[in-house]
């Protein structure tokens, strides 16, 4: 699902296109931003690390306290996370655990998964190539070279703008939302942005947007099929605009089904050997052509997977 929310962004790419990318390192996995996943280009993740890596510690500073982890542990969890990796080796975190306990570092569960973020947020590893289905982590340095460079501000100035290019309309409460960052990174950001867009106040709101006329307008696509907590919906604090007035749930963001820009309906897919089979819960009334508007974005999907399709709906 999370390369689906690529392929969905990038006509024509198929699944293998991306596992390529990824174990190349062009796309690199890793934690920034909010306190989650994220897919990241190579040239950016520096950048976005020092920008945003201070938020993030601060959101898992309880969960540091409760596993019983402090800057001593961190200097040394990652000095023994740097040694096992030097060379250009690719471990897994179970491999990456063993290394840990031979150093008496105690590191499983949600201990382990603290110890191995902030290595990332240290800026000390990232994601590898996989090994099979497993995944895999990789020092940073070793991965990425040739990277862009920014100072703090210039790094604000990026972000915003790529922020409310790509998602606006939006207001500074969604971008700090989405970003980690706090509403005075993120009004401080807007102003040193705010030539580049348009704002309109709505029910008291302001919203930033790029004008309509250089907003681009190739490959809209406004019905498709929503991987998990894709970024159509959390790109926002406030989503009551994805909501069809007709529409019968609660929004989950679980694989939504997106029709004319707001939710219709759910989906689940079974992929098979070589055929994948999804099945459509719509949740709101579709004209004629809106079924097949939503044909066609499933059509998409199975192209992506490179398997012929079959449609419950």
């Amino acid at each position: 699902m999370a390369k689906w929310a690529i392929g969905l962004r990038l006509p024509g790419v198929k699944e293998t296109d991306i596992d390529i990318a990824f174990n190349n390192g062009d796309i690199l996995r890793t934690h920034l931003l909010r306190p989650t996943w994220h897919f990241v280009a190579r040239q950016d993740i520096r950048w976005l690390l020092a920008l945003t890596a201070p938020r993030v510690n601060q959101a898992n500073a309880f969960m540091y306290r409760q596993c019983g982890l402090d800057v001593a542990i961190f200097n040394h969890s990652n000095d023994v996370i740097t040694k096992a990796l030097q060379g250009g080796k690719h471990l897994t975190r179970e491999e990456l655990q063993a290394e840990l306990d031979k150093a008496n570092i105690k590191a499983e569960g949600f201990r382990l998964s603290y110890i191995m973020m902030r290595s990332e947020l240290d800026g000390i590893i990232c994601s590898g190539p996989r090994k099979g289905n497993q995944f895999t982590y990789a020092l940073l340095d070793e991965r990425v070279s040739n990277e862009k460079k920014l100072n703090r501000k210039e790094a604000l100035v990026e972000l915003t703008a790529r922020y409310f290019t790509s998602r606006g309309p939006a207001t500074v409460q969604d971008f700090s939302y989405w970003s980690g960052l706090t509403m005075k990174e993120a009004t401080e950001g807007i102003e040193m942005t705010k030539s580049l867009f348009q704002h309109e106040m709505i029910e008291g709101k302001a919203y930033f947007f790029v004008s309509i006329e250089t907003a681009p307008t190739d490959n809209i696509q406004s019905t498709f099929f929503m991987p998990d907590y894709d970024e159509y919906g959390m790109s926002y604090k406030d989503r009551n605009a994805l909501a069809n007035q007709a529409f019968e749930g609660s929004l989950t963001f679980n694989r939504l089904v997106i029709v004319d820009g707001t939710v219709a309906g759910s989906w689940k897919r079974t992929v098979k050997k070589n055929k994948v089979l999804l099945e459509v819960i719509k949740n709101v009334p579709l004209t004629q052509t809106q079924q097949e508007k939503m044909v066609a974005s499933a059509r998409k999907f199975s192209d992506f997977i490179e398997k012929s399709l079959e449609i419950v709906a």
